[in-house]
């Protein structure tokens, strides 16, 4: 264990244990321990709706060294239940910090475990798949029950994280234009904040509805950016309502666990295409397209979550380098012969991405939105306004 301080335990349930030092709050969590290889965006993934139930490894060495800041969150609050790193940054070096990530997770509840070796632990996850695990830094812990803790835990697969998550009442999307706008920022000290320069939007002029299953704020950004006018429905909300927004399009965002357990959203989608409504798919809600369709989904083995994830478009050939955190996948050969394969990961060959043949339907598992990136895959955003321009 490097340095000094309290103890942390980490337990895996094969029988793994890992000490370290404790960082963050001081508290107890289940959840699944997965591995993400970015480098950077760490405090994009505590707010990421969809690392719900999960305690997040990551690869990179050194986290923590620009801070955390109150703009950059990805939702209304945090949502992975542990945070595991090789070694926290013990200088904060970003003129737009707020706090210190260890200060963050402190206030937001997270636990988190440092100073250990998360080398072997990925390389272990690689190897034996993503397990369930527990994470302690109360005073008085032992391996023993923590181990105990991971083995009795329920894990994934069959629950439905979605309605933990989501947004209970509907709402439109930044109405004022405050949130939207992308910018530049300049350099210097926190005075200068006034310069920052705003991009102008085109008008919110293309009403859509976004199915929140655990959405990402940098979603919403886009799609107002590329002009569309965005009303938020919970995870929950029947067909025959969405409908009475009249939208011209229909979005389905990320979100966490097993697309199977969500079933309400399968079935509302489904009576959606009916339709003809224009529709694009993201991460979580791709699967939740692909069930709709008559697909099925699978857990992966240990998933995939980082910002380096090669996708190939099969109908360009182009390459893009992407963002992704998701353990499930859509299986191809479910998938009935009007919905089309036409991208796919280069690491494992699985399903990247869907259109159906007859209607203006598409979705992709990755994210283009990705903040803090790549940037490789943002265009989709303007291709779903062509689909609505052309369809809606």
């Amino acid at each position: 264990m490097s340095g000094s301080g309290p103890k942390a335990i980490l337990a895996l349930e094969d029988g793994t244990i890992f000490e370290g030092q404790a960082f963050g709050a001081t508290a107890s969590v289940a959840g699944e321990v997965c591995f993400n290889t970015s480098m950077t965006g760490y405090q994009e993934i505590l707010t990421d709706p969809s690392y719900k139930g999960q305690i997040v490894t990551m690869t990179y060495p050194l986290i923590g060294n620009y801070g955390v800041n109150e703009q950059d969150v990805e939702s209304y609050q945090t949502h992975a239940s542990g945070f595991v790193v090789r070694e926290l940054s013990p200088v904060v070096s970003n003129y737009r910090a707020d706090y210190s990530l260890g200060e963050y997770m402190e206030r937001n509840g997270i636990p988190g475990i440092q100073g250990i070796d998360t080398r072997a632990l990925t390389k272990k996850l690689r190897l034996r798949g993503a397990m369930n695990g527990y994470l302690t830094t109360e005073e008085g812990a032992t391996a023993d029950d923590a181990l105990a803790k991971a083995k009795e835990w329920h894990g994934l697969v069959g629950v439905d994280y979605v309605k933990e998550v989501s947004h209970k009442s509907e709402f439109a999307w930044d109405e004022n234009d405050e949130l939207s706008p992308a910018f530049r920022l300049p350099y210097g000290p926190k005075e200068l904040d006034g310069r920052i320069q705003r991009d102008p939007m085109p008008a919110a002029e293309i009403p859509i509805v976004a199915y929140d299953f655990g959405v990402k704020y940098n979603i919403l950004r886009m799609l107002r950016q590329s002009g569309f006018k965005v009303t938020v429905l919970p995870a929950n909300t029947p067909a025959e309502e969405a409908l009475k927004h009249n939208p011209a399009g229909v979005f389905l965002s990320n979100g966490p666990g097993d697309p199977a357990a969500v079933t309400y959203a399968a079935e509302a989608v489904a009576e959606l295409l009916k339709k003809g409504l224009p529709t694009f798919g993201i991460c979580l809600g791709h699967q939740i397209l692909s069930l709709a369709m008559g697909g099925k989904t699978s857990k992966l083995k240990f998933g995939h979550r980082g910002a380096n994830q090669p996708v190939k478009d099969l109908d360009s050939g182009r390459v893009e380098i992407t963002s992704q955190n998701h353990g499930f996948t859509v299986d191809a050969d479910s998938l009935p012969d009007d919905v089309a394969v036409n991208r796919i990961n280069l690491n494992d060959q699985t399903v990247e991405g869907l259109r159906h043949k007859t209607k203006p339907v598409f979705c992709v598992q990755y994210h283009p939105e990705a903040s803090p990136g790549p940037h490789d895959s943002s265009d989709l955003f303007g291709q779903f306004r062509q689909l609505v321009e052309k369809h809606g």
